[in-house]
C-alpha cells in the first residue's frame, strides 16, 4: 500500500521572523505546504514568497483578518483540493517542532485515528518549566473541553499541532467551525459529533522569543460560554436526537431529582428563615435524598459517556457524508 500524501497548513500572522525556519525544518515526507497570510500587517506571506524557495509552498492571502481558525480552514480547503490524505497544521511562530510531524501523523497513517493532536503535558520536566498560571489555565480549559467534546482522555485542548485525515475533514461543517482562538476546541466537539477517533501525541513544549496571541486569562470567560453551549448541543445530538439509551434516561432522572431537591430544599430553607421555625427532619431528608440520588444518576451517565468515545476510525468507513450541525 502506498504511503499517504501529507500536506502542511501554516496560518501566518505576525511571524515574519520565525516562519522561514519553520518551513526549512519541514521534512521531505511532506508533499505540499500551504501558508495562509491572515491579513498580516508584517506581510509574512509576501516574505515567504520572496525568501523561501521551496517548490512545495503555496501562499494564500486573506484580505481581512479571520483569526487562526479562519486561516486554517482556508488552508484545509486548499489542501483538500490538492487531494492530500493527511493535513497537518503547524503554527508559524516556531513553538511547534516540525521534527515531531512523523509522530503526529503516525496514528492516522497507521489507521488508528482520524485526528491527532499534540500534548505538551506528558513530560514532567516540561510541565515543571511552565508558568503556574499557564498550568492552571490549561487544566481548566482541558476539563471544559472534556465536557463539551466527550473526548475524556484528551488533554491540552488549545494545542494547535494537529493532523487530520481527509475523510474526517470532508465530514466536518467547515463553515460552522469557530474562526478564532476557540477553533481547536470547537474542532474536538465537531469531531465527536461525526464520531471521529481522536488521539493525543506527546510532544515537547517549545518556547523562545515568540509571543502567543492567546491570552488564557482574557479568553477563559468566552471559552466557558462556548464550551457550555457545545456541551448541551453534544448531549442533545448524541443522546436524544440520534439515539435514546439508558444513559439518556439516567441523565433525565438525575437532572429532575437534583433540580427538585435543590428547589424543594431551598424553598423550605427560606420559609424556615421567614418563620423562625426549623424545617422538619422529613423535609430535610427528602431534599437531601433527592439531590443525592439525582447526583448518583448523573454520575452514572458520565461513566457511560466516558466509555462512549468513538473507537472505529472514519477513514475505514465508506460513503461518509458531510454533517450539517
Amino acid at each position: 500500500m502506498s504511503s499517504p500524501t501529507i500536506s502542511v497548513v501554516i496560518p501566518a500572522y505576525k511571524s515574519r521572523q520565525f516562519i522561514a525556519d519553520v518551513i526549512a525544518a519541514i521534512g521531505q515526507e511532506v508533499e505540499s505546504i500551504v501558508v495562509v497570510d491572515d491579513a498580516c500587517p508584517d506581510q509574512t506571506g509576501r516574505y515567504v514568497m520572496d525568501h523561501c524557495k521551496d517548490d512545495r509552498i503555496t501562499v494564500l492571502f486573506h484580505e481581512k483578518n479571520l483569526g487562526v481558525g479562519g486561516a486554517v480552514i482556508t488552508g484545509y480547503r486548499h489542501a483538500l483540493s490538492l487531494e492530500a490524505d493527511i493535513i497537518v497544521k503547524i503554527d508559524s511562530d516556531g513553538q511547534m517542532d516540525p521534527g515531531d510531524l512523523p509522530d503526529i501523523v503516525a496514528p492516522i497513517a497507521n489507521g488508528y485515528a482520524d485526528y491527532s493532536k499534540g500534548n505538551r503535558f506528558y513530560d514532567i520536566e516540561d510541565v515543571k518549566g511552565m508558568p503556574t498560571a499557564r498550568l492552571i489555565g490549561n487544566a481548566g480549559l482541558s476539563f471544559l473541553s472534556k465536557l463539551s467534546s466527550g473526548y475524556w482522555s484528551i488533554f491540552d485542548p488549545t494545542n494547535g499541532y494537529t493532523a487530520i485525515h481527509r475523510k474526517a475533514l470532508n465530514a466536518l461543517p467547515l463553515d460552522k467551525l469557530a474562526k478564532r482562538f476557540f477553533f481547536e476546541s470547537d474542532m474536538l466537539f465537531r469531531l465527536n459529533i461525526i464520531r471521529a477517533v481522536v488521539v493525543d501525541v506527546p510532544i515537547k513544549a517549545r518556547y523562545g522569543q515568540e509571543k502567543s496571541n492567546l491570552s488564557i486569562s482574557r479568553e477563559i470567560g468566552k471559552f466557558f460560554v462556548y464550551h457550555l453551549k457545545n456541551f448541551f448541543k453534544r448531549i442533545f445530538y448524541t443522546y436524544y436526537l440520534r439515539d435514546f439509551t439508558v444513559a439518556s434516561i439516567q441523565l433525565l432522572i438525575g437532572a429532575f431529582l437534583s433540580l427538585f431537591g435543590v428547589i424543594f430544599g431551598g424553598n423550605a430553607w427560606i420559609k424556615s428563615i421567614q418563620s423562625g421555625q426549623p424545617a422538619t427532619a422529613g423535609t430535610v431528608m427528602l431534599a437531601a435524598l433527592t439531590v443525592f440520588i439525582g447526583i448518583e444518576f448523573i454520575l452514572a451517565f458520565f461513566v457511560y459517556d466516558y466509555q462512549f468515545v468513538p473507537k472505529n476510525p472514519l477513514q475505514h468507513k465508506q460513503g461518509r457524508k458531510k454533517q450539517k450541525n
